[in-house]
């Protein structure tokens, strides 16, 4: 069995991998449970897929991407750097895929972690095997391997259980329907209507797209976002030649991006009054785009820019002003076997429904059903953390991109990687003392989380006059982190012996 296992092969996940490796601890695995690597940029392969933060800053900071042929990366190149990681780092021999966790329970008698998987078929997108050379789509549901860990690392990341609203009828629909993270590849869109329910980050990349194909396209737009110019050009091949015969050229850009985007930050960390020159920008990108009246109305916010994901797009508008795109602002109330029927009672006939409706954020770490010290359980209600990483209760526990550490304006790859150091940092500590448990202390999680709650309420999150997925039922942000990334970054360095009880 395992020493240490890790849950997902995305970002966070093959990251952790590869610190592991360069640190000498090889005794790991690495569960994913689709059949290639890669999260996010795995699961998401819709049309105009690609990163919405400069390909300079989305890269391990210790593997610089030389090769990105623009500025902002599309999907297949982020796989596909993500997939060379795993191999140049030798992580892919690691990895146990097709096997999906069904729950976690700690023997706090033997110091264990005790790990129930499951395997699973294939999801159909890209390649790859389970361990044994079995393609994963040829292994049906049942039962998998059971492991018994000493530490356990979950990595699956938040966007990647996709949340679907609660349409009456929408079960009755007879044509094609899913969700954009799902997207059936195998369909041809030519000359047929499409109704596309949400204007999110995936939206907005997807529906310029298809509308060149569609006969017709409805976009059901229930809150409009806010949209700034997206500046993406190609990177000239001599530019990429530089960067790669002088890594330093690449590690200035890089940095300079850096420091550009946390500037950005001002608003959503000091004062949202701050936030002004950015939605003086997205007005302005509306008035240069948008001639109809009417249609500017309609696709300009009522809150504060920052409030909700900004997002970038510079084709997103125009594609709204085809002759065959309607934007349509009434409620939905049902969907029947052909249409959708909004509040006006006007029936939109469709052939294809595709939901732009984002992920379960919170329930992608609650759902791995984790049971720590005395059958603590994670749940929506006790999913506080220390930095977003370690939990009272859960002895050898850590979470990447855990409660309250996703971004509003930067790379969040930043994020992961000062995670990662951290954990590593509480390994460090375990091995050096020989110790067979590290936890963090309950009072030092209650006044770190008293403390982020009171900078959060007053943060453009909740002051900004908008409601998003990153508060949850009761108003609480469990999602963003309201500092600069470098003050986290300080903050996580290394795991402080005050804040942590190690158990021999």
């Amino acid at each position: 069995m395992p020493a240490i296992v890790i849950i997902g092969a995305g970002f966070g996940g093959i990251g952790m991998a590869i610190a592991l490796k360069k640190a000498g601890f090889d005794d790991f695995v690495v569960l994913e449970k689709s059949e290639d690597l890669g999260g996010t940029w795995h699961h998401n392969q819709y049309p105009g897929c690609a990163c919405d933060v400069p390909s300079p800053l989305y890269s391990y900071s210790f593997e610089l991407n030389p090769s990105w042929s623009r500025l902002f990366a599309p999907q297949q190149e982020i796989w596909d750097y993500l997939r060379m990681c795993a191999r140049k780092y030798g992580v892919d021999e690691h990895i146990r895929y097709g096997c999906a966790v069904e729950h976690l329970d700690w023997d706090d008698g033997a110091r264990r972690w005790n790990i129930a998987t499951s395997r699973v078929a294939g999801d159909g997108q890209g390649g790859g095997d389970v361990g044994d050379g079995r393609d994963v789509g040829d292994v049906g549901d049942g039962r998998g391997e059971d492991y018994r860990a000493r530490a356990v690392v979950a990595g699956a990341g938040a966007l990647h259980l996709p949340s679907l609203p609660d349409i009456p009828g929408a079960e009755r629909f007879g044509g094609a329907a899913f969700h954009s993270s799902q997207w059936d590849s195998s369909l041809d869109l030519g000359g047929k209507r499409v109704a596309v329910i949400g204007t999110g980050a995936s939206a907005i990349q997807f529906i310029p797209e298809i509308a060149e194909r569609a006969g017709h396209v409805d976009v059901f737009q229930r809150t409009p976002p806010w949209i700034q110019p997206r500046p993406d050009v190609p990177v000239p091949a001599r530019v990429r030649e530089t960067f790669a015969s002088s890594p330093l050229a690449a590690r200035v850009v890089r940095d300079a991006l850096y420091w550009l985007l946390e500037a950005r930050g001002l608003g959503f960390v000091v004062n949202p009054k701050l936030m002004a020159p950015q939605e003086q920008l997205a007005r302005w990108h509306i008035e240069k785009q948008i001639a109809d009246p009417e249609l500017r109305k309609a696709v300009t916010p009522d809150y504060t820019i920052g409030c909700k994901r900004i997002l970038l797009s510079s084709d997103y508008y125009p594609a709204l002003q085809r002759p065959n795109v309607d934007l349509i602002t009434d409620d939905i109330t049902g969907i029947t076997e052909t249409a959708v029927i909004t509040a006006d009672g006007t029936a939109h006939e469709t052939d294809v429904i595709i939901y732009a409706t984002g992920f379960r954020v919170i329930e992608s770490v609650t759902g791995l059903n984790v049971a720590g010290r005395d059958g603590r359980k994670l749940t929506p209600d006790t999913l506080e953390a220390y930095h977003g990483i370690t939990l009272a209760g859960f002895p050898n526990f850590f979470m990447l991109l855990g409660p309250n550490t996703g971004l509003g304006h930067t790379s969040v790859v930043f994020m992961i990687e000062s995670q990662i150091q951290h954990i590593m940092s509480c390994l460090r500590r375990l091995a050096r003392d020989q110790a067979g448990t590290i936890e963090v202390r309950e009072p030092v999680v209650r006044r770190y989380n008293r403390e982020l709650q009171q900078r959060l309420r007053r943060a453009i999150w909740s002051e900004g006059g908008c409601r998003s997925w990153y508060l949850d039922a009761d108003g609480v942000n469990r999602a963003l982190w309201p500092g600069f990334t470098f003050e986290y970054w300080a903050r996580t360095r290394r795991a402080r012996r005050s804040a942590y009880t190690v158990a021999p």
